[in-house]
């Protein structure tokens, strides 16, 4: 049997779920982690005493029903965390005063729906019928008795007996294709506008199961809270996490991975290397490209990411006890369009927290922005960084007047302005041009993309990858299954059976 010292690079959800998983089965594992906090990109910080998140607006598997639900527990998540459930999931406000709400339950959302658009009846119903169908795909929680998991096993697996050409019709459809079917312009604007346009369709569908199943909440306290929960149970385990750590390289001799080396110049040792670090800085820094196959490549030279974002928070001197609380926010017209960094807006997205007290001092409130924006626009004023720094803050500056067109009163209220753009998260996390979810799944690559890809590289022994990079389907899930599955192929490797430690 080979000696169980594990090496993982970077504790973010995949690192972090990795080394829970390895301490269980009976691997010492060592942490490397080029920031001073876990979590990666699942993150938030502090600026004059509000918190800024990075990172989670649900989480997929709160419920106990759930069979995700059992991940949270296992690594640490679940105790102590309140999650709140909440009655719309966006509004999305017309320059003619009406206001279409994505409702999280499916019968309010198709009644309003009809009440608001009944010339665009069909559409809806096919719309309302596909999240339906995918409420009935839940696999049952691990700890259900086992006669009703066998019960709901049986039923998943007929269920998707029947349904599965019209679960590959919205595959094969992306977001922009299908609102095409509707007639009132704001509900294509609205639908287009919740996710990327390419986007495939089944995933839309997926987002209101899982929030009409109560399955998507949001955890009181956000991102920071969760991460450092998942730490803590690493440690507990007997793992050690080195922070302030960049890996520059894996050392490797004879084709296998004996070690990393830091960007400090020290070098340590292991029997396995792990990589939960950014895919691309893996494979065509760390390893220097040398085993990249064609197959390797090709996610990192055809495959579509979801795009990169540009967050701007205000820490504002007011409840918003006037406002919905929703799960993704308030879109709203703008009187004219502007140009806001390298895109011009006709809407604005504002994400209110009100539902989370923790966030701000008492009697205030975090509001965020988000935009998608482009890497390279970023890159290129960053060379000069008294330039890259007076465009942050004039695009602060003219996000807060087109809030004032919405929350009149706001300008005085502010007392927090924080900008992060993609280069931010490249510094703190490595992600790969600031990207926050990994591969974007089209009808175009999706029968491909959402298998598991793998998780060691052609001609290299002895090292793996586990994280949203080969594990598609974006989000905090795929990190903690990238890491469970990969400890699962390290116990089948050395003859062990894969076990869970409460």
């Amino acid at each position: 049997m080979k000696d169980q010292s594990i090496i993982i690079v970077g504790a973010g959800f995949g690192g972090l779920s990795a080394g829970i998983y390895a301490q269980m089965n009976g691997y010492n594992t060592r942490i490397f982690e080029m920031h001073n906090l876990p979590g990666g990109l699942c993150t938030s910080w502090k600026r004059k005493g509000y918190t800024i998140d990075g990172c989670i607006h649900w989480l997929v598997g709160s419920s106990p029903q759930s069979w995700m639900h059992r991940y949270w527990e296992q690594v640490g998540i679940v105790p102590g965390r309140e999650f709140v459930y909440f009655d719309e999931y966006m509004r999305h406000e017309g320059k003619d005063g009406r206001i279409l709400t994505l409702y999280s339950n499916v019968d309010k959302l198709e009644q309003h729906l009809l009440e608001f658009s009944p010339q665009d009846a069909e559409a809806i119903r096919e719309f309302v019928g596909g999240v339906r169908l995918c409420m009935a795909f839940d696999m049952p929680s691990a700890s259900a008795p086992l006669f009703h998991r066998i019960l709901k096993g049986l039923k998943f697996a007929l269920v998707f007996a029947l349904k599965y050409r019209s679960l590959q019709k919205f595959l094969k459809t992306t977001t922009a294709d299908f609102v095409l079917k509707f007639k009132d312009p704001m509900i294509r604007e609205a639908l287009r506008e919740m996710w990327v346009p390419e986007f495939s369709m089944f995933f839309i569908l997926f987002t209101f199961a899982w929030l009409h199943n109560k399955n998507a909440a949001y955890p009181i306290g956000g991102s920071l809270p969760m991460s450092q929960a998942m730490a803590r149970r690493y440690l507990e385990l007997g793992g050690t996490i080195d922070y302030g750590k960049r890996v520059e390289k894996i050392i490797v001799e004879g084709d296998r991975a004996v070690g990393v080396r830091l960007a400090d110049g020290s070098e340590h040792r292991a029997e396995r290397i792990v990589s939960a670090a950014d895919g691309h800085t893996t494979i065509f820094s760390m390893l220097d490209g040398r085993y990249a196959d064609a197959k390797t490549r090709e996610p990192y030279e055809k495959w579509p990411t979801f795009p990169s974002i540009l967050l701007v928070a205000f820490g504002v001197n007011r409840l918003f006890n006037d406002e919905p609380k929703t799960v993704f926010g308030i879109s709203f017209p703008l009187r004219e369009p502007v140009e806001i960094a390298d895109s011009t807006q006709k809407r604005l997205w504002v994400h209110v927290y009100n539902h989370d007290s923790t966030l701000a001092p008492a009697g205030k409130t975090v509001v965020e922005v988000l935009l998608p924006t482009n890497y390279d626009y970023w890159k290129e004023l960053a060379r000069d960084q008294a330039v890259y720094g007076e465009k942050k803050d004039k695009v602060a500056r003219i996000i807060l007047e087109m809030l004032e067109q919405r929350f009149p009163g706001i300008s005085g209220q502010v007392e927090m302005m924080d900008v992060a753009t993609p280069l931010t998260f490249e510094r703190f996390t490595g992600n790969w041009k600031g990207n926050f979810e990994g591969w974007l799944i089209t009808p175009e690559n999706a029968s491909t993309i959402m298998r598991p890809m793998s998780q060691t590289l052609p001609g290299l022994s002895d090292f793996y990858m586990c994280g949203q990079w080969v594990q598609p389907g974006g989000g905090l899930p795929s990190g903690v299954m990238s890491g469970e599955r990969l400890v699962k192929s390290l116990c089948k490797q050395d003859g062990k059976r894969f076990r869970l430690q409460k």
